[in-house]
């Protein structure tokens, strides 16, 4: 496993989750857009119009949201890391290609860390941002809420998928 991320609380936040089910089923709900769509998106906020991902280092991340007004968000992105059953990066800040990304949204690294605890999965989110301001801008907007809103959704979607595969 990776070295253990230090998080600066000025620029960083982390949300961890416990989840019931093995590795394998959480892994297959982060990197398989048909479960993502599922889950990705605070319900009440709207839904994942469209999802295109090639899950390895330089690979496309690219989710579109569609709010509950009728307004289409689009979000590009790139894999930074890719271990399997383990640890997933990407970041906005490149788009596919580790091309130079251009945009007028808050840029977040993403990482996300599973780990095997019994038979259920160690699951920690941890978002990264440039500087202070943005971190701050990103919890005014709802971003921290809706992501904790989406990891619930995470945890009940993967408990359904282990549900329908026992």
């Amino acid at each position: 496993m990776s070295k253990p991320l230090a998080l600066n609380p000025k620029l960083d936040f982390a949300i961890e989750r416990f989840i019931d089910a093995p590795t394998k089923l959480v892994w297959e709900a982060l990197t398989t857009p048909e479960h993502l769509k599922e889950w990705y998106m605070p319900k009440a906020w709207g839904r994942v119009s469209r999802t295109d991902m090639d899950v390895r280092p330089g690979g496309i991340f690219s989710i579109d949201i569609a709010t509950a007004d009728g307004q289409e968000v689009p979000n590009l992105g790139c894999f930074l890391e890719v271990l399997p059953l383990e640890r997933l990066v990407w970041t906005s800040m490149l788009f596919p290609g580790y091309r130079p990304a251009v945009f007028d949204d808050i840029p977040i690294t993403a990482i996300v860390t599973m780990a095997s605890e019994g038979a259920g999965t160690r699951y920690v989110f941890t978002a990264l941002h440039r500087d202070e301001a943005d971190l701050e801008k990103n919890k005014e907007s709802g971003f921290y809420q809706g992501t904790e809103v989406a990891i619930d959704q995470l945890v009940e979607h993967v408990i359904a998928i282990k549900g329908r595969k026992t």
